[in-house]
């Protein structure tokens, strides 16, 4: 069945079952356009989509400065739509089911001391090429506040070490230069002596960070081996990509960094 017959026998759904407003039923099927892009992004259908996909959609939800209490509605709206899914034979197993949705006016994603960070790079394996280059994506993360699919992205073209910056492609391709540490230019060096080792497909010749199959790295192979760590170093806070961004504009604001200057560098909008 296509798309547009399912999101339709869906709407009938909100309408005649769950009797919802139109406000509501409009918001749902807004988010749901939104999910249906983001599956496509992944070469995926509702169908495919996993509980760690789903948890990357709402973590880039807040990368968009979406308030809680909107995405409280989309998870919930995700949700309902994973059930009729179920009741109508499409799926047999609800992905979203252990979605949470934001307490309101709760500050999330979490904050991760440096630490924890440190606790977090601690448990890498760095005698290997996975484990330099993880190390590495871990270490841009935080020091340059980058979204996930801007790291998956970064050229070697767009790398200023010298002059203490990279270039970031960020949303409608705008750019932004944004400084880099010595420590995050010192493993991505660690990284390259390894990477140059590696067989590079045509075509990803200038993708910084690279999978085992030679083309760039995906967001969701980032999220997995975040996950991992954060478990093998203990702990217990809900940890993914993003929270590294959130984490390194909250100890500049704590540092008294000029918010202004925090937001550019974060390619937020004026």
């Amino acid at each position: 069945m296509s798309k547009d017959s399912i999101i339709d026998k869906y709407k009938r759904y909100l309408i005649l079952e769950r009797g919802l407003s139109k406000n509501t039923i409009d918001a749902y099927l807004t988010d749901l356009d939104k999910l249906y892009t983001f599956a496509v992004s992944h070469n995926l259908t509702y169908k495919d989509l996993t509980y760690d996909l789903l948890t990357e959609f709402i973590a880039e939800l807040y990368d968009q400065n979406i308030k809680a209490r909107s995405i409280a509605r989309t998870i919930s709206g995700i949700k309902t739509f994973y059930r009729f899914l179920i009741l109508d034979g499409y799926i047999e197993n609800d992905p979203s089911e252990l979605l949470e949705a934001p307490k309101i006016g709760v500050k999330l994603p979490v904050v991760l001391s440096i630490n924890e960070i440190d606790a977090i790079l601690g448990v890498i394996d760095l005698s290997t090429l996975e484990g330099t280059r993880n190390a590495a994506i871990i270490e841009v993360l935080y020091s340059c506040g980058l979204r996930v699919s801007e790291l998956t992205g970064l050229k070697f073209s767009n790398l200023y070490f010298e002059e203490g910056f990279i270039r970031v492609e960020g949303k409608g391709s705008k750019q932004r230069l944004v400084p880099i540490s010595d420590i995050a230019i010192r493993k991505i060096n660690d990284y390259l002596i390894y990477r140059k080792q590696q067989n590079v497909k045509m075509g990803y010749e200038d993708i910084v960070f690279i999978s085992a199959r030679g083309s760039a790295i995906s967001r969701i192979m980032v999220f997995h081996f975040i996950k991992e760590y954060v478990d093998s170093a203990g702990i217990k806070k809900n940890v993914s990509p993003h929270t590294f961004r959130h984490s390194f504009a909250t100890h500049l604001l704590e540092r008294g960094a000029n918010i202004r200057a925090i937001q550019e560098m974060l390619g937020h909008e004026k």
